[in-house]
């Protein structure tokens, strides 16, 4: 049984003793390709790295997302790849709506109507219940709100978790999150003001690294509990780091961190030579299509684990 913690000290002893059989990264890849790709109105209610003034071109997302591709099958990571439904504005996001922990897929519960159709898709069900054999474990099914590894990040590694609340994840949704991942530990707390999804401001590398914005988690406790478990390999991004979406990176293996070019303009010297210290190479990769929709490189990824 996954416990919920609000304390670094009672987090803390549990996640300092953890260490779990599950790999510090995936062995696949699901994505989904842009068709349908739009901008959702719903969405930009609450997702405040939306930027709707600016027309999306289809044709450079496309290409964008197959580089994306490209590297992801370059550096050894098996990708699967569904097609985009029309009507599924976000549905290039999968990791909101899609997490796996060996041998279960979990599917979230989303906030907004519009992404709760991308729940109810029969083909990607069947790949993982048919092909992989995987049970499925349907949070859509719950009376929550649970966008997975949008709100919930996770230290495979540890098996641990840290779930920043907004209006993307209630305590329902949080808790069952934890448990359906087979978490044995999870930190909640608030995210600051105007935050939606805890994956734009933390991030943890293969176990190894932690990159996190500590504006945006205001909570003295949380950045306690980074300290005490990654030492001196918690990177503390700066607010231009955060805005162009540093801390939506990704390890796509334990040496290899794919971030945005976005991203790459905005990394200080410091940042970058810390990432390097602690054994990454960092892959920059065109993004600027989907970070007009408010998300980036890890949004695009749902880890097959």
């Amino acid at each position: 049984m996954t416990i919920i913690h609000t304390t670094a000290d009672s987090f803390l002893e549990v996640a300092t003793q953890q260490t779990a059989g599950t790999p510090a990264v995936m062995k696949e890849a699901l994505l989904v390709s842009p068709e349908g790709f739009g901008l959702s109105e719903q969405s930009a209610a609450d997702n405040p790295y939306m930027t709707t003034g600016l027309p999306l071109d289809l044709d450079k997302a496309s290409r964008q997302h197959e580089a994306l591709v490209s590297k992801l099958e370059e550096l050894g990571v098996k990708t699967r790849i569904f097609s985009g439904i029309a009507g599924h504005d976000d549905g290039v996001f999968p990791n909101n709506v899609f997490a796996t922990t060996p041998g279960r897929l979990v599917i979230g519960a989303m906030r907004h109507p519009v992404r709760r159709k991308e729940a109810e898709r029969e083909d990607i069900r069947a790949f993982f219940s048919e092909t992989l054999g995987y049970e499925i474990r349907d949070l859509s099914a719950e009376d929550c709100v649970a966008e997975l590894t949008g709100p919930l990040v996770i230290d495979r590694v540890r098996n641990i978790g840290f779930c920043g609340m907004s209006s993307r994840v209630d305590e329902t949704g949080c808790e069952l999150m934890a448990e359906a991942l087979g978490l044995t530990a999870v930190l909640r707390f608030e995210l600051a003001p105007g935050e939606y999804h805890t994956n734009l401001v933390l991030a943890i590398a293969a176990g190894k690294i932690c990159l996190v914005h500590p504006n945006s988690v205001p909570n003295p406790f949380l950045l306690k509990s980074l300290r005490a478990i990654y030492e001196d390999r918690v990177l503390l991004l700066d607010q231009a780091e955060k805005d162009a979406f540093a801390g939506n990176c990704i390890a796509a293996t334990k040496r290899d961190l794919l971030f945005s070019r976005t991203a790459e303009k905005a990394l200080r010297e410091r940042t970058v030579s810390l990432l390097e210290d602690g054994g990454f190479s960092s892959h920059f990769l065109e993004m600027n299509e989907f970070e007009k929709a408010g998300g980036s490189v890890r949004c695009l990824v749902a880890e097959i684990y």
